[in-house]
């Protein structure tokens, strides 16, 4: 009995070449493997939007907005993704877009590339812990290839600033307009920083105003302040000219008792003792606004009480003094440092100091009864410039303002790192070409590992051929050949349809978008490797 019993576990071991140490060993594989397919079905969603002749995705909300998009982080995260694994490349792509600004789906791509090149290692038999830790290096010595291949950029040659913008822009919706919008996002950039000394763009100090009607071609970049709100009429005036703007927190409305007491008026001389001491109130305090010199008052939004009411505004009117209310509470550091005015609390501040100026106020129509104000000629306006965006309808419009965030942050990128790739797949093939042959320096298991990331890498410029309708085999090969020759500013031209210089076409890229792509895929990757279990909370 014995011997046939112990028989037995050697011809299992001898089936699968595979020693089974113990017998629990299937669950961790399962559950890893149910990860990468999770993930990777979320990758694939994504992969036919990456580059300039990517399809763009329409996303359905549960109350049935339709957004029309082709980025890769909206789309992510408008997707509902149930898996807890696939939730992790939502939150790659989220990185990415506050990191980069550009590259969310390259990003979402890689990782899937990755995780697929780690489910045939695993397959093979080595250790997740050898496959994570050789991404890790690979992941490193990736930097490295990629920090040689760039170049150094200067932030006074506007003429490459516009091209880094348009290439952004040339994967959008919007791309036939990208001559007006990529110089539009450089000079918006280089209004609100100095070239010489910053290493960061505060992108909040840059205000897009969306108003529908026309077209994105008649988007403008103002040099002064944009708020999107109408004055408030009641016979004031809605152009004034040498302004002197006061931003004030506090209420024009008579104040009212707290939420649980009441007064109590028994007879009409009282009534009418409350009704002449409101306006008595408000006429003081429109007569200290007044005094000050203000003629253009901006209104915080307030919640408990009207942050204005009709007889304070009628006030204001007789005095000639024109009144936005609504300020939102996140714009007011906005309009301050724009208009070089402070926010007034309590009405006892309100001195003629805290007052901004400008040459002039005005509402303009914007097409149908959307109206904004613009305010020209500001005290400093070296802090933040306003963008007034145009479309013609809705998606239009939306899409219009998310690219053109991408292209603001594509030239952020640059203010953080001075360098730029080629675009067009190149440098994730020249890594890939370069990694292939240091991976042979390597010694074991890692050696495979090594290769496996260099191929995932391919899966880019794959895509991109792929999206354009060439044929990604031919494309690739084609590709490496001329990366293995030297030249490593080659890359797939969907124009054209053949491979080429990418410098000379133009298309380039910061060095940050590539770089942290790298990273962030192979960083998510590694933890979604080490993952061997899934176990729910109580609560």
């Amino acid at each position: 009995m014995a011997p046939a019993a112990s028989a037995a576990p050697a011809q299992k071991q001898s089936a699968s070449g595979k020693e089974k140490s113990f017998k629990d060993k299937d669950k961790p594989e399962s559950v890893r493997n149910s990860n990468i397919v999770a993930a990777k079905a979320v990758a694939d969603a994504v992969r036919t939007s990456l580059g300039p002749r990517g399809m763009d995705k329409m996303i359905q909300s549960g109350n049935g907005d339709v957004t029309i998009t082709n980025d890769g982080a909206t789309i992510l995260n408008q997707m509902s993704v149930i898996h807890p694994t696939a939730k992790m490349l939502v939150e790659l792509s989220k990185a990415q877009d506050i990191e980069a600004g550009d590259g969310t789906t390259t990003v979402v791509v890689m990782a899937g590339a990755l995780l697929d090149a780690a489910q045939n290692l695993l397959q093979k038999g080595i250790h997740p812990t050898t496959i994570s830790e050789s991404f890790q290096g690979a992941a490193a010595q990736a930097e490295q290839i990629l920090e040689e291949m760039s170049s150094p950029v200067s932030l006074d040659n506007d003429e490459l600033l516009v091209k880094m913008a348009t290439t952004s822009l040339n994967s959008k919706v919007v791309s036939q307009h990208s001559w007006l919008l990529a110089p539009m996002a450089v000079n918006s950039v280089k209004k609100i920083i100095d070239p010489a000394t910053d290493t960061n763009v505060n992108l909040k100090m840059i205000k897009i105003v969306k108003k529908m009607g026309d077209t994105v071609e008649e988007s403008e970049l103002i040099d002064g302040a944009l708020i999107d709100q109408k004055s408030m009429g009641r016979g004031g005036p809605v152009r004034v000219e040498k302004a002197k703007i006061g931003l004030i927190q506090f209420q024009l409305s008579p104040p009212k008792t707290d939420m649980e007491n009441q007064v109590i008026i028994s007879d009409y001389a009282q009534m009418d003792r409350a009704l002449k001491e409101e306006r008595q109130y408000l006429l003081d305090l429109c007569k200290q606004i007044k005094k000050a010199g203000c003629n253009v008052l901006l209104i915080q939004k307030s919640i408990l009480r009207d942050a204005v009411n009709e007889l304070s505004l009628h006030f204001l009117a007789k005095m000639k003094i024109m009144v936005v209310k609504d300020i939102e509470r996140e714009d007011i550091e906005f309009y301050s440092r724009l208009l070089g005015c402070r926010p007034i609390a309590s009405v006892d501040h309100f001195v003629a100091e805290s007052l901004g100026s400008a040459d002039l106020v005005e509402e303009i129509s914007t097409g149908g009864d959307g109206k904004v104000i613009k305010v020209t000629g500001v005290q400093n306006p070296g802090h933040a410039v306003s963008i007034l965006l145009r479309g013609s309808n809705k998606l239009v419009l939306e899409e219009a303002d998310r690219s053109l965030h991408d292209a603001l942050c594509v030239i952020r990128c640059l203010v953080k790192k001075k360098a730029l790739l080629p675009g067009g797949g190149a440098p994730e093939m020249e890594v890939a070409v370069k990694l292939r042959q240091l991976a042979q320096a390597q010694h074991g298991a890692q050696q495979y590992c090594w290769r496996a990331f260099a191929d995932a890498l391919e899966l880019v410029p794959y895509t991109l051929a792929e999206n354009a309708g060439l044929s990604p085999i031919h494309t690739v090969t084609e590709l490496r050949a001329q990366h293995a020759n030297g030249n490593s500013d080659y890359g797939v031209n969907v124009r054209k349809g053949y491979v080429t210089d990418m410098r000379e076409e133009n298309v380039v890229q910061p060095l940050l978008v590539t770089l942290s792509a790298i990273k962030q895929a192979a960083e998510c990757v590694r933890s979604i490797l080490k993952i061997d279990d899934i176990v729910m909370a109580v609560r």
